[in-house]
């Protein structure tokens, strides 16, 4: 069984990356291997459980004989919903940022980007929206601020070619920006979440290399572009008569949406809640604000459907989707005691934490960001510094204590690295099929300068954390 199950991981891997060759959607990949591999998981649940729980099984059990029925309901209650909770908190993060950002598109927060970046010099336009797109991610979901950044692009460059390299600057960015902060990316928000990131650590380490591998690409990307973009100054997006608010009630808003999201790591601290339930408290209060700010025009029936692209609703529904399975798949496989396996074998004959990082970056590139992200996430288990001078080969081991260099490596490698091929990503994804772009355009014209930022960027952190620690 755990065999199948193994190879069943191998080759939802194999879908996903040749997904933009078969038309295979992902979400739909990663969601059945994560519900098949439960099913083929409790078919031999009782060696599963004897073999990593039997403790916990016999206190389960008291005075019950052992049956197959009471060793479901003990993985249900005990094994399986512990994986559910975990990508549960993920999923209600994501799902409360995208609707915060849809809230604040759909009321004209982001307009005054479309008037800053009005402009026909290439450079200008290029850094205003990358610079905007990498602040927004570093707060809210990267797949729709890279959507919402695209949208506005392609209402004002008109050349192909051009909106193309602008968009894949602003898919780098979205990337290297979601990466800098816990609340940015999944992937550290699923490290915070497990306890193997401290927010304030995280960011002071992660700032710099982001910001070089955003700063470096986009600079090359610059190069590329004329003097003067071909350029088409397109009307505001129509709303209908759903919003009139004035410039000061749109600041408010993004105060309450953006603002209210800075406060999440202080109030994790405080409470030692899931991050996702500070995320639905400022949810409900930019939703409440919303209502009175409108209220007029939804006591008149005057909204109307508002101009969204399709690609955003659909998008952000196969994200969810898509996260919810890779952490049931990686929950099932960890349960039965490969990534431990694995990780020993790692251990043992490539010792180094630089090698899985680089590895890490390739495969993300290929198959996907996240994905990768969580595998390596599931090999180690957070250990305790007060622990390791009593463990062989401390110094090694340290690297995967609370805020070790193992969990930045990984975050920060695997975020870039998904940017090497525009299939890493579901924002890479989402320009591909907006603009049909092809695999083979992007190897040749931004490959290299995403390599680039990436090399610059792990060497700084490199020295970060040969540095400090």
């Amino acid at each position: 069984m755990t065999l199948i199950i193994v190879i069943l991981l191998l080759l939802g891997y194999l879908v996903i990356a040749t997904g933009h060759l078969t038309g295979v959607n992902k979400a739909a990949i990663a969601v059945f291997i994560g519900t098949v591999g439960w099913v083929v998981y409790i078919c031999y649940g009782t060696d599963y459980v004897m073999a990593h729980h039997a403790v916990e099984y016999m206190a389960f059990l008291g005075d019950e004989s052992p049956t197959s029925d009471t060793v479901k309901h003990f993985i249900y209650n005990n094994v399986f919903l512990y994986y559910v909770g975990r990508a549960a908190s993920i999923v209600m993060f994501l799902l409360a940022t995208m609707s915060i950002i849809e809230i604040l598109n759909n009321n004209g927060c982001f307009d005054f980007i479309s008037k800053w970046i009005r402009t026909r010099n290439s450079k200008r336009m290029l850094w205003t929206i990358t610079l905007a797109t990498f602040v927004i991610s570093a707060n809210l979901d990267n797949l729709t601020t890279t959507m919402t950044m695209l949208v506005i692009m392609r209402q004002l460059v008109q050349n192909r070619r051009q909106r193309m390299l602008i968009g894949s600057a602003i898919v780098i960015a979205a990337n290297c920006g979601g990466c800098f902060t816990v609340i940015g990316d999944p992937t550290g928000l699923l490290l915070w979440g497990d306890g193997a990131i401290t927010a304030t650590n995280f960011s002071s380490y992660m700032a710099l290399p982001a910001i070089l591998a955003w700063i470096i690409p986009t600079a090359l990307i610059s190069r590329e572009l004329p003097e003067r973009l071909d350029t088409q100054w397109s009307p505001m997006p129509y709303r209908g008569d759903d919003t009139n608010l004035s410039p000061w009630q749109r600041v408010l808003m993004l105060f309450v949406g953006i603002g209210g999201l800075w406060f999440i790591p202080t109030f994790h601290n405080i409470t030692k809640l899931s991050p996702f339930l500070g995320a639905l408290c400022v949810l409900s209060v930019l939703w409440v604000v919303n209502e009175l700010m409108n209220r007029k025009l939804m006591r008149s029936d005057q909204m109307s459907q508002r101009y969204i692209p399709k690609a955003t609703q659909y998008g952000s529904l196969q994200q969810i989707l898509f996260v919810m399975g890779i952490m049931l798949a990686m929950g099932v496989v960890t349960e039965t005691g490969v990534f431990a396996d694995v990780a020993d074998w790692m251990d043992e004959n490539v010792n180094n934490i630089w090698v899985l990082g680089v590895v890490s970056g390739i495969l993300s590139g290929l198959v996907d960001t996240f994905t990768i992200a969580v595998s390596d996430i599931s090999l180690y288990p957070v250990l305790s510094s007060e622990h390791m001078s009593f463990v062989p080969d401390a110094a090694y081991m340290c690297q995967f204590v609370v805020n070790g260099a193992y969990w930045k490596v990984i975050a920060f490698s695997t975020a870039v690295g998904g940017c090497l091929l525009c299939v890493g990503s579901v924002s890479g994804l989402a320009l591909m099929k907006m603009e049909h772009m092809r695999m083979g355009w992007y190897l040749k014209n931004l490959s290299l300068k995403v390599l680039a930022g990436w090399i610059v960027g792990l060497a700084v952190l490199w020295l970060e954390i040969t540095m400090y620690n």
